[in-house]
């Protein structure tokens, strides 16, 4: 589905060097690497928010239709990409990343309605499999941590995208729940066929829960600059 070949991504004395990704269906994958590797970086550049640097190759295929994304950057194509990113990838943030004004009903089913997909059970589905089903009328400050955490994976799926990312989805949770929230993301992805990339500082966990680890290689160079590559799966 995404293709990557030598993709950079440089900023204020940091380089990111991806040499080779490729994300397919049913994959799921753990980044990991030390603070300042560039997880969340990787993480914006497969979900089309961030812009890869010149050259290499960045490509999405869906539907049996290729997308070039590098170029669509290159020449500006915001609104393509867009569409692209709204329609084929879900996104599930450390923090969440509610709207406080929507009742969990209606954020998670906001990427459905945003698309103009019709209303069917599938909000109602995701509550019940994520445990949230008798919090759907509660606005997000009644929630505890881990549940706004599960209301904001339930948005990323609602829609069913091709590829769901998460950065850091359980960092403010305590063990416990962060087992049992890593375990409901992965089981929830698998059941739709999609492709999960997780960023996490917990190997452990990801382990635990299924996921392939993809390592983050981080070089410091006397000057103070940073070079961090991603390693082949393993």
């Amino acid at each position: 589905m995404l293709r990557l070949r030598d993709i950079g991504k440089s900023r204020n004395g940091y380089r990111l060097l991806v040499p080779r990704l490729d994300l397919r269906p049913g994959q799921r994958l753990a980044l990991v690497g030390p603070s300042g590797s560039g997880k969340s970086t990787l993480l914006d550049l497969l979900a089309l928010v961030l812009s890869p640097d010149p050259g290499g190759t960045l490509e999405l295929t869906r539907d049996g239709r290729i997308s070039d994304i590098a170029g669509l950057w290159r020449h500006g194509r915001q609104d393509l990409l867009a569409e692209l990113r709204s329609r084929a990838m879900g996104y599930v943030l450390q923090t969440g990343g509610l709207l406080g004004f929507l009742d969990v009903r209606r954020n998670i089913g906001l990427s459905r309605a945003l698309l103009g997909m019709a209303e069917d059970a599938t909000v109602q589905r995701l509550a019940e499999r994520l445990e949230i089903a008798d919090q759907l009328h509660k606005l997000p400050a009644a929630l505890s941590v881990g549940q706004r955490q599960r209301v904001s994976i339930a948005r990323a799926l609602a829609h069913s995208p091709a590829i769901v990312l998460a950065d850091e989805p359980t960092a403010s949770l305590d063990p416990l729940n962060a087992e049992r929230v890593m375990q409901l993301l992965v089981a929830q992805a698998e059941e739709q066929g999609a492709c999960i990339v997780v960023a996490t500082h917990d190997e452990a966990l990801a382990q635990r829960v299924g996921l392939q680890l993809q390592r983050l290689q981080v070089q410091r160079s006397g000057a103070g600059g940073v070079l961090a590559t991603l390693l082949e799966a393993g």
